[in-house]
Order: C-alpha cells, then structure tokens, then sequence
C-alpha cells in the first residue's frame, strides 16, 4: 500500500554541487527577480526625513514602494528594509520592486506598501547594533505615521514585516523583538548577530523569554565573516539564533548558503523567502 504521506511531499530536483567551495560560489536569480511580460509596476516615491528626536542631529532618505494594486479601500498590508537602496535596484541582488511586483501580481504575497530606510551615514552601528527598541521607535513614531497619512495600512501585526541584511538583518529581528505588537514578520539575511552591542543576547534570551507570534526567516552563509573564528562569528551566531528559534518552537525557517558576506544568495532566494514569510499557514 502507497504511503500517504510519502505522496503528499513535495519533490524538489536533484542539482549537483561542487566539491571544492572554496572558490567563490554565486547563486542565479530565478524569473521573479527579473520584470514579467503582463506584470503590473509599482511605483516608487522619495523621502527625507531630518526631524529626528530618537537620534538627534541625523538624517535620513527613504523611499516608500507602492504597488500598482494598491487602492485606499483596502488596506494595504506593509514591509519594512533596512539599508534600503540597496534593495531597490531592479538591475542588483535583491530587485525587492520587481519581485514584489510578481508575487502580488500572482496572489503569493498580499498587496503591501514597501518602506526602505537608509540610516544615517555616520550613525549606521549605533542605530542597528543596538540590543534596544530605540530604532523600532524611530520607526513607529517618526518615519511610518508619514507613510500611514498617504496610504492605508492595516493594523493587524501579523501583516507588518521587517528585513534586512548583515546589521539590518539582525536589526529587523530586535524591532520585532522588542515590538512584536506591531512587527511579526522578520526576514534576516546575514545578520550581524555577533556584532551586537554587548555580544548577540538572543541564543539564551529566546530560550529564557516566553514565546511570541514572531515568524522569522534566517539566512545565513557558509564563508560569512570570521565563520572559521572563535569570536564575533557571523555564521554561528546565525546558527546559535536559528536554533534557540527552533528549540523554542518558533514557526522559523534556516537557509544555508555557500558564499561570504555580500547580497548574492539573498537576492537568489528572496522570491522564495517572501513566499514563505507570508505563507497564510503556520508551519
């Protein structure tokens, strides 16, 4: 008799890997990172923003992505990016526009307004190291009520995400941390875990704190920074993170890439990464 189970698997392709990677790997993007014949586009709009109190005397540019299908009747689910101009370029690793533009298009994420932050140049560390909510706060009370007065944006957590890479990977995962009343959505590419101010807290604090409704998205890479070194290790600090998530009971997802610390592999599997984060099911 067949097993049920067995048939309902999904069944994914053999690749072959290389034996040696200790050359340089680089992943290829799939048809959702490039622009689809039929595909709607949404637009992008820039902003400023010089009026902060939570890190006096900075500035900031961001940019606010809104989708073609966006109408004001409905509200708009809503993602945030760290280091956001390095998300936007359709012709680099991670083309966030473009990829939004073909899974709203075919219905495999909602309809959600984009919001990408750049930090302040000289305040970049201080403002993502930081094991604290001040960012989130920034984020809550200074830079998305400007975003809230022109579009619609539900008020459901579970609709709201953040990302990021390297310290805004590890900088999304302390916003929703720390607010996870607002943010439960997390997608952290390389995070820099270990360089938070004070050591990485979260391979125990996950442990010791109960659990919260966070879904968290983790990549991480084989040649991140300092992966072979006792201390300040970029990939096991990513690993201890995803298995406190994963022993804590976590709805948390790891995918491990050959490469170092740059953009490439996230950019490769952010179609797949978005599917997964807002994914209706549990799991």
């Amino acid at each position: 008799m067949a097993d049920s189970s067995y048939e309902a698997m999904t069944e994914i392709t053999y690749v072959r890997h290389p034996v040696d990677f200790s050359r340089p790997v680089r992943y290829a993007h799939g048809p959702d990172s490039y622009r689809q014949p039929g595909v709607p586009r949404g637009t992008v709009l820039d902003y400023a923003w010089t009026a902060s109190r939570v890190f006096p005397g900075t500035s900031r540019c961001y940019w606010v992505y809104v989708p073609e299908q966006y109408t004001a009747s409905e509200p708009a689910s809503l993602m945030v990016f760290q280091d956001g101009h390095l998300y936007l370029d359709p012709e680099g690793e991670m083309r966030v526009p473009v990829v939004f533009d073909n899974l709203i298009h075919r219905g495999e994420m909602p309809v959600t307004i984009g919001v990408f932050i750049d930090p302040d140049t000289e305040n970049r560390n201080a403002e993502y190291d930081a094991f604290s909510d001040a960012y989130a706060t920034l984020l809550l009370a200074e830079i998305l009520p400007n975003v809230q007065d022109r579009y619609v944006i539900t008020d459901d957590p579970d609709q709201w995400a953040i990302g990021g890479g390297s310290s805004g990977g590890s900088c999304a995962f302390t916003v929703a941390w720390t607010r996870p009343d607002r943010f439960r959505r997390v997608m952290s590419f390389l995070g820099s875990f270990a360089q938070i101010e004070g050591g990485n807290p979260y391979s125990e604090l996950i442990q010791d704190t109960p659990k919260n409704a966070i879904r968290v998205f983790v990549q991480a890479a084989t040649r991140d920074l300092n992966w072979d070194s006792a201390e300040f290790n970029w990939f096991s600090a990513n690993l201890r993170v995803a298995a406190a998530l994963a022993e804590r009971g976590y709805d948390f997802r790891l995918v491990l890439g050959d490469g170092g610390h740059d953009t490439n592999h996230g950019g490769a599997i952010l179609p797949d990464a978005l599917r997964w984060l807002w994914r209706r099911e549990s799991g």
